[in-house]
This record gives structure tokens, sequence and C-alpha cells, in this order.
């Protein structure tokens, strides 16, 4: 069940059914246990701002709207499983690896790739081509990430209540729309992505958006 206290942060004018696609997604992360068992080891490392989101999210919504419970879903058929915090004090590679390394202890069949999304514009340029500005927030983090639908991050605070970012919206999310997000992504890498990552092999019921 729901609990009442659960928290949303839905920003930017996010579309009218938002709230109820938020409940939703906050009732399917707390029916994963591994998830839920995820989610507490990142809050453990005393972080003061992060999140989990992107590929995972999108894989425990699309995979119930398919007919998979959250019960059943794993993190084994990922590539990854996305922790994202923010920290502009400390933007040394090797501050990430410790953390990921802590949560490699902790949870050593995960797959965990953690990024400090404070350094982003460091590395950004020599991945994707072209440079771009240092972020200023977590919020700002998640806007910029490459489709709508992947756009969504869920922490986790001290009382056990989930927090839902989703700063473009759930609806692309909870319809399986892959729609391209302009703020850092390129037509070409949109391109690729849809190439690599053959949604409709797993989803048949995604739709894919020209760039």
């Amino acid at each position: 069940m729901l609990p009442d206290d659960s928290l949303i942060s839905l920003c930017e004018d996010p579309q009218a059914e938002a709230p109820e696609h938020a409940d939703h997604l906050i009732a399917l992360v707390q029916q994963s246990p591994w998830l839920m068992e995820a989610l507490r080891a990142v809050r453990g490392l005393g972080l003061a701002s992060w999140c989990i989101g992107a590929g995972v999210l999108r894989n425990l919504v699309w995979d119930a709207l398919h007919g998979k419970s959250p019960a059943d879903s794993s993190a084994h058929v990922m590539s990854d499983v996305d922790v994202v915090f923010f920290d502009a004090s400390d933007l040394s590679p090797e501050r990430e690896a410790a953390l990921q390394a802590r949560l490699s202890q902790c949870m050593p069949t995960l797959p965990w790739e953690v990024s400090n999304q404070a350094r982003v514009h460091l590395w950004f340029e020599s991945c994707f081509g072209h440079a771009v500005p240092p972020l200023t927030s977590l919020h700002e983090a998640v806007a910029s990430w490459p489709e709508y639908a992947t756009a969504v991050a869920v922490w986790l605070d001290e009382a056990d209540r989930l927090h839902v970012l989703a700063p473009h919206g759930l609806s692309d999310l909870f319809s399986c729309t892959v729609r391209r997000n302009p703020i850092r992504v390129s037509v070409e890498t949109y391109h690729q992505r849809v190439s690599q990552k053959r949604y409709a092999e797993r989803w048949p019921r995604v739709r894919v958006l020209a760039a």
C-alpha cells in the first residue's frame, strides 16, 4: 500500500496525470525488494543529494506495463544501476570510485554505476563531441538525461519515504514512449541509443519517436 507521506517532486509543468503516475511508480518501487534494498544501501552512504534513476526505473515500469510483477524483476538484466549524486566540493573520479566500491561490497551482485553530476562537464565533450556547462543541481542533471522517459529518479529519506524526481513529468514513461530530450543529447546520439537499446524486443508496446 502506498504510504500517505510518500513525496512527489514533479517540476516544470508536468502533465495533469503526473501525480497518479507518481503514485504508481512509488508503488512499483516499493514492490521491488532488490530496488528498495539498493535505495537503502545508497542512503547509507550519507550523501546530501542523491538518487537512483534512468534505466532502472524505465525497466521496472515497462516490465510492469507488459505484465511482469515488480517482485519478479531483477537487476541481472540491466547493464547498470545508475546512482547519481551532486557534490561540487569534490570533483575527483576517485570519489565516485570509492562510493561505487562501498556499494559493491554491500550488494555485490548489482552492476553499480556511480556518477557525480557536478563533474559531468569534465568528460562530456570527450564522450559526445561537444562541450557543456557545469550542472548546478541534481534536479538540473536529471532534467538533462537523454530521453524524457528516463529523466526520472527516486530517492529514499531517513523515514523510508520515497521521493520522485521527474523534471519532465511521467507521461512518456507510463505511455512507453521514447522521445529525445534536446537539452544535451544530439540527434546522432539519440539515434545511436535507439539502435543499441532495441526496446521493442523486450517491450513490444514501446513507441519510438523521431528526433
